[in-house]
């Protein structure tokens, strides 16, 4: 029989199995050829399977109360099974590929120590006088705000400060204009001179200006002799306004220059070549883009100006123009109200939050602006023609009266016995210089500047450096906090530190001592040395650290050897600065002043007013001559 009959068709009705054998309909082979009983089932490797019991995945059979794992073992309830089937501890975690997962956490090291430092240091010259100022104002002393004299104050300096900030910003971006965007010749010695109003010390230029604008100033007394009354006084409201713009539009007139520089001189070009003459298109195109900067000098000028001391004090009080600073002065020096650090506390939590106010609105305003990238091309400059010599003329007479005529005055004051005395060869005397370098405070004064300022310029320096260079060399989430905490200080009036520092000095034990003083500079300088490391820091990348650490250098190391010794050079530049401010201050000096530990500035301001005006002059003359010459040779270090 040939293979094709066995394996014949098996005929309709039937079934065949997996061997060939013919399965009934009622009966049921299982995978192996074994008959299947309708009522047993058979598991995955044909043992019969029992209804009542569940057989796991390796035909074990698994019991109703017990949960068997993925290997058949059955697991613990207090026992967890990772991935790879190894126990997990509850104080250990898995990895996803089954390996212990440790929850490391990284112990801190001398970096951590280094920030937790910085951040008490910071707290304690910014956070604790400011928050003790505000603690002690409280609600009592509001009833003060409404006072007669608080009120005149106040709309004083409100007044004072609003007009000398338009002022100043009119005057600054005249003059940045004219530098910048016309053919004016001497453009660069005229921009050096303009700018040397703000390395002079306001007090120091309001005493000049007494010797040229004054009452018996020559100019004056020609005057009064020919008409009968004196051509004008620099005593009084205007006379403190005039001051204020002559001192702070050299920071506007740097704001705008900045900005100017930005504007693209491709978009001056295209209005030319629309057909705009040179003025239209200055006008139409670039000054409209200055809004910005324009409204940033208005608003760091006017908080500047709200509680200058200096120019207030010498030309607002003999006309009776009190300002809140003048009035904090008095309140604090002759006690003429009932709990006097309560009052000025409350006036100082006041000026504090207008001053907060105003950079909050700057910053604002600062979002909306349209950013402008560097312009590539140098814009050209406005061609004056035949009015060239005539705006030079003008601008030089401009800046010279307001720079050189008061040193020129503070000179003539120098070499002559008393005010009123015509400058002559018979009249010229150095009594004058005599009496200021050997009065009795002089030594003493310029002693304690000397050495407070170089305590600050110390301080600031060491404690900036650390600060600028934690924030731009690192990556800690506090590193914008501690930033903004230091530089906070420098958008706040010398008079609300003078303040604070003045509410928590008892609770110090820094009453009437010098070291009140020094925190105070401490407070009020930091910025300088922040600003001048964070700026070059900032634009440095981080691949020196990188590769120190990827040498094997700790966060520390790499942040000593590199970090700090490249910042090294800015902040000594930056403490040069704060010294040179510190010995020429009045406004913190003057309020916080303690028996034995007059300044320099208080020495000159007690000059001013107990009746030695040339005497004033002449150490003012000396004081400005020194500070101009070690800026002179402090900047360029910063610089590099």
């Amino acid at each position: 029989m040939s293979s094709s009959s066995r394996t014949a068709s098996p005929g309709p009705g039937r079934t065949v199995g997996p061997f060939g054998a013919p399965q009934r309909p009622d009966r049921k082979v299982g995978p192996f050829g074994a008959l299947q009983r309708p009522d047993r089932t058979v598991g995955p490797f044909g043992a019969p399977q029992r209804p009542d019991r569940t057989v796991g995945p390796f035909g074990a059979p698994q019991r109703p109360d017990r949960t068997v794992g993925p290997f058949g073992a059955p697991p613990r309830p207090d026992r967890k099974v990772g991935p790879g089937g190894a126990l997990q501890r509850p104080d250990r975690k898995v990895g996803p590929f089954g390996a212990r997962q440790r929850q490391l956490a990284r112990r801190p090291d001398g970096l951590d120590l280094v920030r937790v430092a910085a951040w008490l240091a910071v707290a304690a010259v910014v956070l604790l006088p400011f928050g003790s100022m505000i603690l002690l104002a409280g609600t009592e002393h509001l009833a003060t705000l409404v006072d007669g004299d608080v009120v005149e104050a106040g709309r004083n300096s409100l007044v004072s400060a609003l007009a000398s900030a338009a002022g100043a910003v009119l005057v600054g971006t005249a003059l940045a204009l004219v530098l910048e965007r016309t053919d004016i010749p001497g453009r660069r010695a005229l921009r050096l001179l303009a700018l040397s109003p703000m390395l002079v010390p306001p007090f120091v230029g309001a005493i000049a200006w007494v010797g040229l604008a004054g009452p018996a100033s020559p100019i004056n007394r020609w005057w009064r002799e020919r008409f009968g009354e004196p051509l004008w006084s620099v005593y009084g409201a205007d006379g403190v306004i005039m001051l204020l713009i002559v001192h702070s539009y050299p920071i506007a007139m740097l704001i705008v220059t900045a900005a100017l520089r930005r504007v693209p001189a491709d978009l001056e070009q295209a209005a030319r070549i629309a057909g705009a003459s040179a003025p239209r298109a200055l006008l139409t195109v670039t000054v409209p883009l200055l809004r910005g900067a324009l409204l940033s000098s208005f608003t760091l000028t006017a908080v500047s100006n709200l509680a200058d001391f200096g120019i207030p004090s010498i030309l607002g009080t003999p006309e009776r123009f009190t300002t809140l600073a003048t009035l904090v002065y008095r309140y604090v020096q002759s006690g003429t109200v009932d709990d006097p650090l309560g009052v000025v506390a409350t006036i100082g939590v006041v000026l504090l939050a207008v001053a907060l106010l105003a950079v909050a609105l700057d910053l604002t305003a600062g979002r909306r602006r349209v950013e402008l990238d560097a312009s590539a091309s140098r814009a050209e400059p406005l061609p004056l023609g035949r009015w060239r010599r005539l705006v030079a003329t003008l601008a030089w007479i401009v800046v010279l009266a307001i720079t050189l005529l008061p040193l020129l005055a503070l000179l003539e004051q120098s070499l002559l016995p008393a005010p009123g005395v015509p400058l002559t060869p018979d009249t010229i005397t150095t009594a004058s210089i005599e009496r200021a370098l050997t009065a009795s405070g002089t030594i003493a004064g310029a002693t304690t500047s000397l050495w407070l300022a170089g305590l600050a310029a110390v301080l600031c320096g060491g404690l900036g450096l650390v600060i600028g260079t934690l924030v731009t060399r690192t990556r800690a989430r506090d590193n914008r906090a501690l930033h903004t905490l230091a530089i906070m200080p420098q958008a706040i009036p010398g008079l609300v530190i003078a303040v604070a520092w003045l509410v928590i000095a008892p609770r110090l034990g820094l009453f009437n001592t010098p070291w009140l003083i020094l925190a105070a500079y401490v407070t009020s300088f930091l910025a300088l040395v922040v600003q001048s490391v964070h700026a070059p820091l900032s634009a440095t990348p981080l691949t020196a650290e990188e590769a120190a650490r990827a040498s094997g250098a700790s966060r520390m190391r790499a942040l000593r050897d590199v970090s700090l010794r490249m910042a090294a050079p800015a902040a000594i530049g930056g403490a040069v600065l704060v010294a040179l401010t510190a010995v020429r201050e009045l406004t913190l000096s003057a309020l916080l002043l303690s028996p034995g530990s007059q300044t320099l500035g208080v020495v000159i301001f007690g000059l001013q007013q107990g009746g030695g005006p040339n005497a004033a002059a002449a150490l003012s003359l000396i004081v400005t001559v020194v500070g101009l010459a070690g800026l002179s040779l402090a900047v360029p270090k910063s610089r590099r």
